[in-house]
């Protein structure tokens, strides 16, 4: 029998389970026990039901989502059998394991209605979905992300889900790769599984996992590779997991090449996270190209011919050799986009008022930069600048920043509205015209509304420079694509708070601060050369 819809839950009891209510419970003890009720991993949440009215527990539903409230809210009784509900609303979870960070004020209320039934306090208007505290949700669900392939087909794209722990996770992990990408994600990517079914169960034996599908019917063998690339980057995340066994109604698939016990090393390819072995970062020192090593970049951008004030770098993905660059150049109030070989003359392709930093992504070689704020102009490698439709992005501000991730599939923009600068990603959308969309721009951490810049720490993380509204200035976090998991990286051995930084997979994360360039190691900020002086010098980035 085909299986459609994985379990969204263990059937039995996972970890600690809350209690009923109390005999003669107070209605904010009611409320509150409603509330620490969601922390369950029974199916329909029997102990929450408890806190209901019989009518309210029969139509109330447990699998429309979940809302994330911080630990420190609070309830005030407003009127006999009301319960009023207050706290910091941080974003909801909706029945496929996507978060959306709240908007807003980030605030949630509701306020309860409770009625006596046979003598005691029950609940008879509970929110739809569930209402859960943050360190439950931490607790009981796994960051995790669902694997689908960037248009070009050369890498996996990270699409996070959150999912409970337990025997059922595997299959559900598997059955949200086959529903398809998030709303947010959906028309950036390819799905090789789209279509496919589970005949069964997905099961896990020792290390490997096996996973047996049904409807690839005449599926040619690059779109197999895909299937299995994303199903392997996918259950790879799995603890304990090393290996994935993929078959068809019980067959080995038609596929050469592979073994039929596959790895992450078998599809390093399409991996999410590669970088140029070659791809030393590079920053900037009074108008020259520089290398880590604080030795000039070999050509005329070196020297320093063309007084740069920001660049990027391109890279062969297959010979990791250093191919493209473009350059930004200010002079008499026009900045100027130069472009050419790494290494060799650079001409003007674009200008304007302001040019942002430029920005290119491992999986095409052309570079993207926001002309005077408003408008993104992508320049492929050796051609004219096309200009990229972004039909929100006027509504929220001015583009001060602009990053592409390292598949190309996002984009993550500082908009300035006002006195506030936030953080958006949005999805680029390619056309078989050849035109280019960036769209569906959704802000990521409306906590930090003083973004300066962003990086790419990895395919599915950003490190932002903001100040949250503290004493401390400007310094460093990092943060989920999708808005989630925010923390402060630490500013020891930093002689100021930062102005720019850079990022990349495997890479030690830059910054320019004080005038010079540092780089984060093992939790402190040290000079690009150990035990030397800083090396001055702004605008640090990595090729990719």
């Amino acid at each position: 029998m085909a299986i459609t819809e994985a379990p969204a839950r263990p059937a039995g009891e996972v970890g600690i389970e809350p209690i009923g209510p109390a005999p003669d419970a107070p209605p904010e003890e009611i409320v509150r026990g409603f509330v620490d009720a969601a922390a369950s991993t029974v199916q329909r949440h029997p102990v929450a039901r408890d806190h209901l009215t019989p009518d309210a527990a029969a139509t109330w539903s447990d699998e429309t989502g979940i809302t994330l409230v911080g630990a420190d809210y609070a309830t005030v009784t407003t009127d006999a059998g009301t319960v009023a509900m207050t706290g910091d609303l941080v974003g909801t979870i909706d029945p496929r394991g996507v978060f959306t960070a709240a908007s807003g004020t980030g605030v949630f209320t509701h306020e309860f209605a409770l009625a006596e039934v046979g003598g005691q306090w029950r609940i008879s208007n509970p929110p739809e979905g569930l209402v859960m505290l943050v360190p439950d949700f931490e607790r009981l669900y796994d960051d995790l992300a669902a694997y689908f392939v960037d248009p070009t087909g050369q890498r996996v794209v990270p699409d996070p889900r959150y999912l409970l722990g337990g025997e059922a996770q595997p299959t559900t992990l598997v059955q949200r790769l086959i529903d398809g990408p998030s709303p947010a994600l959906a028309a950036g990517v390819d799905n090789a599984l789209s279509g496919v079914t589970l005949t069964r169960a997905v099961t896990v034996s020792g290390s490997t996992v096996t996973v047996d599908l049904a409807g690839l019917g005449d599926t040619l063998p690059a779109q197999l590779s895909q299937l299995c690339a994303q199903l392997v980057w996918t259950l790879d995340q799995l603890d304990g997991v090393s290996s994935v066994e993929i078959t068809t109604n019980g067959d080995p698939l038609p596929l050469e090449g592979p073994p039929a016990v596959q790895r992450t090393d078998d599809w390093a390819a399409f991996s999410p996270e590669s970088v140029p072995a070659d791809a030393d970062g590079h920053y900037l020192d009074a108008g020259r190209l520089m290398t880590v090593d604080a030795q000039p970049a070999p050509g005329p951008a070196g020297s320093g011919a063309y007084a740069l004030t920001a660049a990027a770098v391109s890279a062969d993905p297959r010979t990791s050799a250093l191919t493209d660059m473009v350059g930004v150049s200010v002079g008499g109030g026009t900045a100027s986009l130069l472009a050419g070989r790494y290494g060799q003359d650079l001409a003007p392709v674009l200008s304007a008022g302001r040019l942002s930093t430029p920005t290119v992504a491992a999986t095409r070689s052309e570079f993207w930069v926001v002309r005077d704020e408003t408008t993104v102009v992508r320049v492929p490698a050796g051609g004219s600048p096309q200009p990229v439709n972004a039909p929100t992005l006027a509504e929220r501000g001015r583009a001060t920043a602009l990053q592409l991730s390292p598949d190309g599939v996002r984009a993550a923009v500082v908009v300035r509205n006002g006195e506030t600068s936030d953080l958006y990603v949005g999805i680029v959308v390619r056309s078989d015209d050849g035109s280019v969309v960036l769209r569906d721009l959704r802000e990521v951490v409306p906590s930090l509304g003083a973004v300066s810049d962003v990086a790419w720490r990895t395919a599915g993380r950003l490190m932002v420079l903001a100040a949250d509204g503290g004493e401390e200035g400007v310094r460093p976090f990092l943060v989920g694509v999708d808005g989630w998991g925010l923390e402060e990286v630490p500013t020891a051995g930093l002689p100021s708070p930062p102005t720019a930084l850079a990022a990349a997979p495997g890479q030690d994360p830059l910054v320019s601060a004080g005038g010079s360039v540092w780089e984060l190691s093992g939790g402190t900020w040290v000079t690009l050369i150990r035990g030397q002086q800083p090396v001055p010098g702004t605008e640090p980035f990595y090729p990719v």
